[in-house]
């Protein structure tokens, strides 16, 4: 198994599993690393609510993945469950929480990766169905019955 400094291509699972729906990429890189063999220049990680470090990081070092694959929640008005990739600059204003990768500095993270130092950056996003505003663990059953789907679309991008 590779770490994500010697990996081509970083699949990072972002969201706050307190917070329904936005647990979203955790448990679809959990559902990927269980039930999918992984290629060896593949690294899946959940990051939770720590994506900035690790972007930060990377961004900093002289060795960077080709590809990045960021797999989130949002709410982008389209129907609950709707698997989309989304364009960095279509990243919602609108943070989700406070512990957010919709807001900056992370999309400037992600155009920097992108625009200065040539990473392919991939946000593969759901349409959430509900946010709570309080802790409130677990995904809606559209959610979860949308994770195998999501796995499809990393597998289809990691090719």
């Amino acid at each position: 198994m590779s770490n994500y400094w010697n990996s081509e291509t970083l699949v990072l699972g972002c969201g706050n599993i307190l917070f329904g729906d936005d647990g979203f990429g955790p448990e679809v890189v959990e559902y990927f690393q269980k039930n999918y063999k992984i290629p060896p220049q593949v690294y899946v990680m959940n990051v939770g609510s720590s994506v900035r470090k690790i972007l930060f990081t990377i961004v900093l070092s002289d060795k960077r993945p080709k590809k990045i694959i960021i797999v989130d929640a949002v709410d982008a008005g389209r129907s609950p469950g709707e698997i989309f990739e989304l364009d960095i600059s279509d990243i919602p204003e609108k943070k989700i929480d406070d512990f957010s990768m919709h807001q900056l500095p992370t999309s400037n993270l992600l155009r920097e990766l992108k625009n200065m130092c040539g990473v392919d950056v991939r946000i593969i996003s759901i349409q959430v169905k509900n946010i709570p505003e309080e802790v409130s663990p677990g995904l809606s059953k559209i959610i979860t019955d949308s994770i195998p789907a999501a796995c499809e679309m990393i597998l289809n991008t990691i090719k």
